[in-house]
């Protein structure tokens, strides 16, 4: 039966599709403007087909976003008008009104927040995103109020909001009934399910076997390509599954890595043999360093420093006009470096932990110590290892010891000493609004009280510390006279982005390597450079998103591995060449420093050379002798030999872990 409401339904169905195409333009150009914002020189290297693809790909994805949309209101309108007696034209246009106002502001959102976090990491939302939750909400809100015209930035957001409000409501409320003839019951009902049938279709994105958004595919050979035809929103809903997962460990790598039926079999290949202790798999994770008597007479102190956002890539770019390394220089120059070395993640406590708990970090997971381990004391821990030869052991953090709660976890970690900026400010005698910045205090100051617990010391000392400048808002104190630093052509072909930004970002950077640099001159002038090891390592490389490179895998997550000893307790031939990462860090120290001693770890001793040297990156970025790879695309039998050493670590690892869940 043919009823006069219909006209105006066909109508607002009409005016919602050209609503819908209108939005998947405007989604098409967040993806354009992600595209010309970051692409590396190395992506318009591409061919017109892969540039093709990839849109095509990004826009099938958005469109099935908006036929999730268009689902619930679709069937609305059928409801509606099937109970029309009951439910007025005026009321459902203002309830789609508001309906669609809301999705596309939630989705805008999401697609801006997709951009500021590329700018950052590299790469799109991901698990990490959580961080902006777990982290210090009071500070990131400095960082944003120093770094962005925040006043621009409300202000085109309030346009844009305008902007969709009015686009909405055009299209919901001014409607136009459409003159049709002879449209009866089976008409309406054809037409109704046409439109079922094509949102579903939209859904799907394509007819084959799996829903378009199971497509794990690479459709380029460019990586960055390959990423701009990711969808901001599925990617998010991801990461919220992930992170509800990783809060209850559901998540089963031993299963991901391939080794669920046979775990055995992982810690085979891991351990590089067959004969392993199948009763207490545990037990082949255990090692000793050798006897060695000046060690076991003259036991020196340990300094593990983790300077925030290291990344070696900039360094090849230091010279006398681009003074970036200022005093930390010739140590490097002079002393231990390993130059092929990856970080295990992406983000300061995801590496930080792993390399502590003598671990691999766990893709995608979140920190232990904001999770339902936080109260776990982990029985292979670094500190652990140094407290049992009678060290004093410390954790010295450079901000709030509330930051991700590294206080009360690493408390439980071997540390005798948790400190953080307050013991600082105490210690020395600081002003706080004088000698801090948004995170924490000035590095200076934290180089200070290492050196200070170094020399009033009555036991070998065993101290961790994580530094806080080089890290939004990029604040430097007000006395220290940076060296001018002036871009060559060929390094700002490199960088993208605000080079406004990025210069006040590398004046931190140099700040923070000088420092570095000035404490180890300390420690070299005095008498601590005879019975004291310094280490200097980062926690990621996050200029990573400022920069594109010439080898994006080979180069990208590169930090130092440096290493200060006295020389006469110096190994001969080191070859610093060899491939690793943050999992390596204490088993290679434990060597180095340590007489007789057993300790437990899934890392190497990158000074044993009979052993495979892989390092891992949980972005599934792996560094070989035979070269950087992607996992999964190993090309030579050196890095499937990596590759395979990969999985069978992380099952291991994630044994490990969950072993303290049955203690």
């Amino acid at each position: 039966m043919y009823n006069r409401t219909f006209p105006y339904i066909v109508g607002l169905l009409k005016n919602l599709i050209l609503l819908q195409a209108i939005f998947l333009v405007i989604m098409s150009l967040f993806r354009l403007y992600l595209f010309f914002k970051f692409a590396p020189i190395s992506s318009f290297d591409a061919s017109a087909v892969e540039y093709f693809n990839a849109f095509l790909l990004g826009l099938r994805l958005d469109l099935s976003i908006l036929g999730y949309v268009f689902a619930i209101p679709l069937l609305l309108i059928i409801f509606a008008y099937i109970f029309r007696k009951f439910i007025s034209f005026e009321v459902l246009k203002k309830v789609l009104f508001v309906y669609f106002l809301v999705f596309y502001l939630f989705i805008s959102l999401i697609l801006a927040a997709d951009i500021g976090f590329f700018s950052y990491f590299n790469d799109h939302i991901n698990i990490m995103i959580f961080g902006i939750i777990d982290d210090d909400t009071a500070a990131l809100w400095e960082i944003a109020k120093k770094n962005y015209n925040l006043w621009l930035i409300f202000s085109g957001a309030a346009l844009y909001t305008y902007f969709i409000y009015r686009l909405v409501a055009f299209f919901v409320f001014k409607v136009s009934p459409l003159n049709l003839k002879n449209f009866g019951f089976i008409k309406q009902t054809i037409l109704f399910f046409s439109f079922i049938l094509i949102t579903f279709l939209a859904i799907r994105g394509t007819l084959g076997m799996f829903p378009i958004y199971h497509w794990t595919k690479d459709i380029a050979a460019d990586n960055f390509l390959n990423k701009v035809s990711k969808n901001s929103i599925y990617l998010f809903v991801q990461s919220v599954k992930q992170y509800k997962k990783s809060k209850t460990n559901d998540r089963d790598y031993i299963k991901e890595a391939g080794f669920e039926s046979n775990i055995e079999d992982a810690f085979k290949i891991h351990c590089r043999k067959s004969d392993i202790n199948s009763s207490d798999l545990l037990q082949n994770l255990v090692y000793k360093t050798p006897y060695n008597e000046k060690l076991q007479k003259n036991p020196l102190n340990v300094v593990v420093i983790m300077v925030e956002s290291f990344g070696m890539p900039i360094l090849k770019y230091q010279n006398t006009r681009f003074d970036i390394m200022r005093s930390l220089k010739k140590h490097f120059d002079e002393d231990i470096l390993f130059t092929n070395f990856i970080s295990t993640a992406n983000g300061t406590i995801v590496s930080m932990e792993p390399m502590l708990l003598n671990l691999m970090a766990r893709p995608k997971s979140v920190p232990y110590g904001q999770s339902m381990y936080q109260n776990v004391s982990f029985r292979q821990a670094a500190a652990k290892v140094y407290q049992k030869k009678g060290y004093e052991t410390t954790f010295l953090y450079g901000g709030d010891l509330s930051w991700r709660n590294v206080g009360a976890f690493f408390a439980k970690q071997g540390f005798d000493n948790v400190e953080g900026k307050a013991k600082v400010l105490k210690e020395l005698h600081l002003d706080a609004k004088k000698e801090t910045h948004d995170w924490g205090v000035y590095d200076e100051h934290l180089y200070s009280y290492i050196l200070k617990k170094l020399q009033n010391s009555k036991k070998p000392q065993f101290i961790f510390a994580m530094t806080t400048n080089n890290h939004p808002p990029y604040t430097v104190p007000s006395d220290y006279k940076s060296k001018k630093l002036y871009f060559s052509e060929e390094l700002k072909k490199h960088l993208r982005g605000d080079l406004e930004l990025i210069e006040k970002r590398l004046y931190d950077y140099q700040y923070a390597l000088d420092m570095a640099g000035k404490f180890l001159d300390a420690i070299k002038s005095s008498p601590l450079a005879k019975n004291s090891v310094v280490v200097i390592t980062a926690d990621n490389n996050t200029i990573e998103g400022a920069m594109s490179y010439d080898d994006y895998l080979a180069e990208s997550k590169l930090i130092p591995f440096y290493i200060y000893m006295p020389e006469n307790f110096k190994p001969e031939h080191i070859d610093t060449s060899v491939p690793g990462s943050h999992k390596d860090i204490m088993p290679t120290l434990y060597n180095l420093t340590l007489s007789n001693t057993e300790y437990m770890a899934v890392g190497t001793n990158l000074l044993d050379k009979e052993f495979l040297h892989c390092g891992f990156n949980d972005k599934g970025i792996v560094v070989s002798e035979a070269g950087a790879f992607k996992l999964g695309k190993a090309v030579n039998e050196v890095q499937k030999e990596c590759e395979k050493q990969y999985r069978a670590t992380l099952a291991v690892t994630d044994y490990l872990v969950k072993s303290h869940l049955k203690q």
